[in-house]
């Protein structure tokens, strides 16, 4: 069975703790486009149920028995390919993080925050973004600034507009603030940032943002 466009998001829920799981298909299913198809409570489990569901998303906790959550990513990728992984977990190490990334994962999300983020994070990982919760974004841009950019005078190649809103995009403005900001309509703001990450060969937020960090078009908060 492969994932549908056209239908409800199929979401896997992989914790061990059962209360936990219950709240989380509470708050999801108030959500009219997703639907939670299963729950595992152990790495061994979450294998199973992903190969037999083929959910869109699994939300995926570090710390569970049978091969923790980050231990069976790769597993996960091999079973369901085109699988969405967003990783719900109590740590905020940058280790942890780092090598979830690495190893398929799109997005990060802090059990703390899952009340006042988690839809916000599912919702930019199924559209194929990544995710990752805001005190911990340093990390992310530390390991971007670390790599050595290439010489290009593509962005020299965009007109001022589509310099501007790019640059308002890598800082996290969305369209409607842009639009204010430049007295444009959302839709013309639409149009210039398709036209300016055609041009630069960018495909997600993220690759603009790693863009603008090697290019010192923006700066790490």
């Amino acid at each position: 069975m492969k994932p549908n466009s056209s239908e409800k998001k199929r979401i896997l829920l992989a914790d061990d703790h059962a209360i936990l799981r219950s709240g989380l298909r509470l708050m999801l299913s108030s959500q009219p486009d997703w639907e939670v198809v299963g729950e595992a409570a152990s790495g061994a489990e979450t294998i199973e149920k992903c190969e037999q569901l083929q959910p869109h998303l699994i939300l995926l906790d570090v710390s569970m028995p049978g091969g923790s959550g980050l231990d069976i990513l790769p597993a996960l990728r091999r079973v369901a390919p085109g699988v969405r992984i967003l990783i719900l977990t109590m740590h905020d190490d940058k280790h942890y993080l780092q090598e979830a990334l690495r190893s398929g994962a799109s997005g990060y999300v802090l059990k703390k925050a899952a009340d006042t983020e988690l839809i916000t994070a599912i919702q930019a990982v199924l559209k194929g973004e990544f995710y990752v919760h805001h005190s911990m974004m340093r990390f992310v841009l530390e390991e971007v600034l670390d790599s050595q950019p290439s010489p290009s005078d593509e962005w020299e190649q965009l007109s001022e507009r589509e310099q501007q809103v790019l640059q308002l995009v890598a800082l996290g403005y969305t369209s409607a603030e842009i639009a204010e900001q430049l007295s444009l309509s959302p839709k013309t703001v639409e149009t210039y940032r398709a036209r300016g990450m055609e041009k630069l060969g960018l495909r997600s937020r993220a690759a603009l943002v790693r863009y603008a960090l090697q290019r010192g078009l923006i700066s790490p908060s």
